[in-house]
Protein backbone atom coordinates (compact mmCIF):
# COMPACT_ATOMS: atom_id res chain seq x y z
CA UNK A 1 0.00 0.00 0.00
CA UNK A 2 1.05 3.34 -1.16
CA UNK A 3 1.31 6.21 1.95
CA UNK A 4 2.13 9.58 1.35
CA UNK A 5 2.46 12.70 3.08
CA UNK A 6 -0.76 15.22 2.60
CA UNK A 7 1.44 17.62 1.99
CA UNK A 8 2.87 15.95 -1.15
CA UNK A 9 0.22 17.38 -3.16
CA UNK A 10 1.52 20.46 -3.12
CA UNK A 11 0.22 21.86 -7.05
CA UNK A 12 -2.85 23.00 -8.17
CA UNK A 13 -3.45 22.10 -11.70
CA UNK A 14 -6.39 22.37 -14.24
CA UNK A 15 -7.55 19.45 -15.44
CA UNK A 16 -9.25 20.37 -18.92
CA UNK A 17 -10.67 17.77 -21.67
CA UNK A 18 -10.77 18.06 -25.16
CA UNK A 19 -13.38 19.34 -27.62
CA UNK A 20 -13.67 18.64 -31.12
CA UNK A 21 -15.50 21.94 -32.51
CA UNK A 22 -16.20 21.11 -37.08
CA UNK A 23 -14.12 23.34 -39.01
CA UNK A 24 -17.04 23.59 -41.99
CA UNK A 25 -14.56 21.50 -44.13
CA UNK A 26 -14.85 17.80 -43.02
CA UNK A 27 -12.59 18.31 -40.28
CA UNK A 28 -12.43 19.13 -36.54
CA UNK A 29 -10.14 22.25 -34.58
CA UNK A 30 -9.26 20.40 -31.21
CA UNK A 31 -9.73 22.89 -27.77
CA UNK A 32 -9.57 22.36 -24.55
CA UNK A 33 -12.48 22.77 -21.92
CA UNK A 34 -11.59 22.92 -17.50
CA UNK A 35 -13.07 19.98 -16.24
CA UNK A 36 -11.77 20.36 -12.63
CA UNK A 37 -9.14 21.57 -10.49
CA UNK A 38 -7.32 19.28 -8.51
CA UNK A 39 -4.11 19.28 -6.09
CA UNK A 40 -1.37 17.39 -7.53
CA UNK A 41 2.04 16.03 -6.81
CA UNK A 42 4.01 16.92 -9.72
CA UNK A 43 7.93 14.17 -10.29
CA UNK A 44 9.81 14.82 -13.08
CA UNK A 45 10.99 11.53 -14.47
CA UNK A 46 13.12 11.96 -17.79
CA UNK A 47 14.18 14.27 -20.41
CA UNK A 48 15.29 13.13 -23.74
CA UNK A 49 16.47 14.61 -26.71
CA UNK A 50 16.34 14.19 -30.64
CA UNK A 51 16.89 16.04 -33.52
CA UNK A 52 14.31 16.99 -36.22
CA UNK A 53 13.96 19.67 -39.14
CA UNK A 54 14.19 22.25 -37.38
CA UNK A 55 17.29 21.81 -34.57
CA UNK A 56 17.18 19.38 -31.40
CA UNK A 57 13.61 19.22 -29.77
CA UNK A 58 13.95 18.19 -26.38
CA UNK A 59 11.31 15.50 -24.48
CA UNK A 60 9.95 16.23 -20.35
CA UNK A 61 7.95 13.61 -18.94
CA UNK A 62 6.49 13.77 -15.66
CA UNK A 63 4.28 11.55 -13.06
CA UNK A 64 1.56 13.42 -11.83
CA UNK A 65 -0.51 11.89 -8.58
CA UNK A 66 -4.07 12.68 -8.48
CA UNK A 67 -6.08 11.02 -5.94
CA UNK A 68 -8.17 8.51 -7.33
CA UNK A 69 -10.77 9.78 -10.81
CA UNK A 70 -12.94 7.99 -13.00
CA UNK A 71 -13.04 10.40 -15.95
CA UNK A 72 -9.30 10.36 -16.95
CA UNK A 73 -8.62 9.73 -20.77
CA UNK A 74 -4.95 10.24 -22.80
CA UNK A 75 -5.04 13.43 -24.52
CA UNK A 76 -6.64 15.30 -21.61
CA UNK A 77 -4.14 18.18 -20.41
CA UNK A 78 -2.96 18.93 -17.07
CA UNK A 79 -2.41 22.38 -16.47
CA UNK A 80 -0.45 25.14 -14.10
CA UNK A 81 -0.30 28.61 -15.54
CA UNK A 82 2.11 28.35 -18.18
CA UNK A 83 2.75 24.63 -18.11
CA UNK A 84 0.94 22.21 -19.69
CA UNK A 85 1.06 18.38 -19.25
CA UNK A 86 -0.73 15.97 -22.14
CA UNK A 87 -2.03 12.73 -20.48
CA UNK A 88 -0.52 9.76 -21.83
CA UNK A 89 -1.70 6.94 -19.36
CA UNK A 90 -2.61 6.68 -16.15
CA UNK A 91 -2.56 3.98 -13.07
CA UNK A 92 -3.89 2.90 -10.04
CA UNK A 93 -0.48 2.57 -7.96
CA UNK A 94 -1.49 -0.05 -5.41
CA UNK A 95 -5.25 -0.50 -6.88
CA UNK A 96 -6.74 0.27 -3.86
CA UNK A 97 -8.11 3.14 -6.16
CA UNK A 98 -6.81 6.00 -3.28
CA UNK A 99 -4.37 7.70 -6.02
CA UNK A 100 -3.75 7.98 -9.64
CA UNK A 101 -0.42 8.08 -11.86
CA UNK A 102 -0.32 9.60 -14.85
CA UNK A 103 2.12 9.51 -17.00
CA UNK A 104 2.59 12.91 -18.85
CA UNK A 105 4.47 14.76 -21.38
CA UNK A 106 5.23 19.05 -20.93
CA UNK A 107 4.18 20.37 -24.01
CA UNK A 108 6.10 23.16 -25.32
CA UNK A 109 3.76 26.46 -26.74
Amino acid sequence: MVTLDPGAFSHRLDLMTPVATPDGQGGATITYAFLARAWARVEPLSVSSSEEANGETFRVTHEIWLRARGDLVPGMRLVRGGRIFRLAGFRDPDETGRYTVCRCEEERP
